[in-house]
């Protein structure tokens, strides 16, 4: 048998960070070497961090990554390693450098550029237009990157129809987003039994900004089957002995390979020979335990915790701030926050004016006792009167209306900022996707923070992950009266929030199809939905569109999140009902 051990490093890169994703690339070469494995791959530009954007429009950023790679090399010994790094060759390219022994035996460079959703690849990087596949003693393989694997017809089909390679390494920076995985895991098993080839399909891990990377990397046989999954929002080190023999002997019983093959025959495919012999190793056995995929519930409460964790290590922040109501949204915020960053490092706020209950009072503290965190008390009345009497003369004659309402929202942000400034804490805004696509939130008031944990959360998905979260405890965490009780900003007597939206059972559908879907008024009114109400949210989605571009980075973890996903004019006439 000829058996190949390979390791797939999976990753948690910090942008810009090119030591400490140098040092990190270099401790699993170590760790790489002491189990036997014989080549080992790191995530998508694993040396610049992911997404690097304008980074890339500075000449020392990358000639820094590359003086990075240099240091790399020399820590090669004994081992083959793909890394992904940017190049610099009369143009700029996503580059995947493939290293054997200490020596630079080539750059793979990215033919196809991602430039949608999130994505924007052209802005920066030229494509690639040569395929190669590298030779070690009797084993053939090719390197491809991220985006290059998703098309049937791209470099993996020419590197193992022609260039008779056995094994694609694929290295990704794929961010998350709802059953992604799903997709991905589809995908590759296609393309692993389509080209009778094994896929190592190796994923970054970690937030960035708006964006999660969930990791999870995999590794396909000839059959299309999956044999090893890394672990979901954690760094990983998956190992594994793959069997070569077993492409020969599928591509042998596979006339429909050798058909395709004999199509692919003017395709040209540069074959390279790293070395006439294979560098032995002693491999000491391995074990290990092949993760299940997390539930849907768990993996965006899991996206969460690590998009909140990251964003505030990554960014210098130690300790979070946040305005505790007594409602759920806020519920969700704090036990989030406490389980990203543990509870001595969480504050929570209570803001009372004249229109909170006592229940919220009561259900804010005894959420923060459950937490364990550190719960202060300001009430805002005093400064609202205050507010009030400094512009009574200018409000003279007119009623109270949701001028008073806003005021009250931006006091409690004043306060939350004035904590942020004098402590170092980092402010978590507590509203969620309903509430910013139907623009019911006050702009510098609770819109207020450095970050959203709840922007791409629909309020009914709120609910979801606070009971999932408290099935996960032996006693109850976020009080169930607080899931109970119905939703209301306080902010006047007697307030709901369905005073000014539609239900969320309601609500959230019509967002889903029109915010993240793109369906037109017709199509939503052919879906049973009320004329009236969607018009109502459509306009309130589309009259909000400058509020939505001032607020704080959050989370993605939908196909399509208010940021990078959407973008829309805010200047808009147009109107489609």
């Amino acid at each position: 048998m000829r058996s190949l051990r390979v390791g797939m490093a999976q990753t948690n890169c910090t942008v810009g960070d090119l030591q400490g994703n140098t040092n990190k690339i270099i401790q699993y070469l170590d760790k790489a070497k002491k189990m036997g494995v014989e080549l080992v791959c790191f995530p998508e530009l694993s040396i610049t961090g992911y997404p690097p954007e304008d980074l890339l429009l500075k000449p020392q950023f990358i000639e820094d990554n590359i003086k990075a790679l240099k240091k790399i090399i020399p820590k090669t010994g004994g081992l083959t390693v793909i890394v992904g790094f940017v190049d610099k060759n009369g143009e700029v390219y996503n580059a995947a450098a493939v290293i054997h022994n200490k020596k630079l035996v080539d750059v793979y460079y990215k033919s196809n550029l991602p430039n949608y959703g999130v994505f924007d690849e052209y802005r920066y990087f030229q494509p690639g237009e040569k395929f190669s596949v590298y030779q070690i003693g009797d084993f053939v393989f090719g390197v491809n990157v991220c985006e290059d694997i998703w098309y049937p017809e791209g470099p993996a089909k020419a590197q193992a129809l022609i260039g008779e390679a056995e094994l694609i390494v694929n290295i990704n920076a794929s961010p998350y987003h709802m059953d992604k995985w799903k997709e991905r895991e589809k995908m590759l098993s296609t393309r692993a039994s389509d080209n009778r080839v094994f896929i190592l399909y190796n994923n970054l891990v970690g937030g960035q900004d708006e964006l999660v990377f969930d990791g999870m990397g995999m590794i396909f046989d000839p059959e299309g089957k999956t044999l090893y999954r890394g672990k979901q929002f954690e760094e990983d080190f998956i190992i594994a002995d793959l069997d070569l023999d077993e492409v020969f002997r599928a591509r042998l019983h596979d006339p429909k390979w050798r058909t395709e093959k004999e199509k692919l025959k003017s395709e040209i495919v540069n074959r390279i020979i790293v070395t006439k012999r294979i560098l032995k190793r002693r491999k000491p056995k391995i074990k290990r335990i092949n993760p299940e995929p997390l539930s849907p519930l768990a993996e965006v409460y899991k996206a969460l915790v690590l998009g909140t964790k990251d964003y505030l290590s990554k960014n210098g922040f130690r300790k979070a701030v946040l305005g505790l109501s007594g409602g759920i949204d806020s519920a969700l915020v704090a036990v989030i926050a406490k389980d990203a960053l543990g509870k001595e490092n969480v504050i929570s706020v209570f803001m009372p004016s004249e229109f909170t209950s006592k229940r919220s009072f009561e259900d804010a503290k005894k959420l923060a006792r459950n937490l364990g965190t550190k719960l202060i008390s300001l009430p805002i009345q005093k400064i609202l009167e205050t507010y009030i009497l400094t512009l009574s003369s200018e409000f003279k004659g007119r009623k109270p209306d949701v001028t008073e309402e806003n005021l009250q929202a931006r006091i409690r942000g004043n306060l939350l900022m004035a904590l942020s400034n004098k402590f170092g804490w980092l402010v978590l805004t507590t509203g969620n996707k309903s509430e910013l696509a139907a623009g019911y939130s006050t702009l510098y008031g609770d819109m207020v923070g450095g970050f959203v944990v709840l922007k791409d959360i629909p309020k009914t998905l709120v609910y979801k992950l606070a009971r999932y979260r408290n099935s996960l405890e032996k006693k109850e965490l976020i009080p169930e009266d607080i899931l109970k009780r119905e939703p209301t900003a306080e902010l006047k007597p007697g307030q709901k929030d369905t005073d000014t939206l539609p239900p969320y059972p309601i609500l959230d559908p019509i967002l889903k199809y029109y915010v993240e879907e793109d369906k037109g008024f017709k199509e939503i009114k052919d879906l049973g939905f009320d004329k009236k109400t969607i018009i109502k949210v459509m306009q309130m989605v589309d009259r909000s569109e400058y509020k939505r571009r001032q607020a704080p980075p959050g989370i993605k973890i939908t196909a399509r999140a208010f940021g990078k996903d959407r973008r829309l004019p805010i200047t808009n006439k147009y109107k489609e009902f």
